[in-house]
């Protein structure tokens, strides 16, 4: 495959999941004011976008100003994670915008393709199933591996190290889907392409150096794609 304004031919493509493929970064917030909400916690409407990419210091700190025990903290996590299975199982869960037209694209090239996500394992099976496209993709990397082989979260490169691995394809091959700036950061670090396509936060100006290519969704890279 050939994009405009790149210079690659790409055989090989790797994807995030979480506010890439499908709107989960949106619930995840709106599960997070709920849970707030249940048990009449004074957190910031913001709390996702606050601990979304933040370091750990940041976070540890974050949650021993606004939680009073362990036990709070855990319940607010908990009962968040049970909002978005119940909310995905509801059909909440969506694709982003152009990822079907896409994804059909893109196997009718005959591109490998994987996921590389920090989510649960669970978690990435369901979303995929639910959503109708578990089949696109040869591989999903998940929390499983990266514990398993000892492989540091976004921003470091391990994953994307890790996925290329695993499509068996050179770096100048494959190309990154990202819509964060840390996963952004931990393609540029891996030495592989990537292609910005943000969902709740705005690229920052690191990401304009970093990624290849920056597009608002699918629709408008598939203009691209060749």
């Amino acid at each position: 495959m050939h994009v405009d304004g790149l210079t690659g031919n790409y055989r090989g493509l790797i994807f995030d999941m979480d506010g890439l493929l499908v709107n989960s970064e949106r619930l995840y917030w709106q599960a997070n004011i709920q849970a707030a909400a249940e048990e009449h916690l004074a957190l910031p409407k913001d709390t996702y976008l606050r601990l979304n990419g933040a370091s750990v210091a940041y976070t540890k700190q974050f949650f021993h100003h606004y939680f009073k025990s362990e036990a709070a903290q855990q319940f607010f996590v908990k009962r968040t994670d049970e909002l978005m299975w119940q909310w995905t199982d509801a059909g909440k869960l969506k694709l982003q915008p152009g990822v079907q037209a896409a994804l059909d694209y893109f196997q009718k090239l005959g591109l490998r393709m994987g996921i590389a996500s920090s989510n649960y394992k669970k978690v990435i099976d369901h979303n995929l199933w639910v959503t109708g496209i578990r089949q696109y993709f040869d591989f999903c990397l998940s929390d499983v591996d990266l514990e398993k082989e000892n492989v540091q979260p976004k921003p470091a490169p391990d994953i994307y190290l890790r996925a290329a691995a695993e499509i068996n394809l050179p770096k100048d091959e494959l190309l990154i889907f990202e819509d964060s700036s840390n996963g952004i950061e931990a393609a540029w670090r891996a030495g592989i392409e990537a292609v910005m396509i943000p969902d709740l936060k705005k690229p920052v100006p690191a990401d304009f150096e970093r990624a290849s290519l920056i597009v608002p969704n699918f629709e408008k890279f598939l203009k691209l794609a060749k």
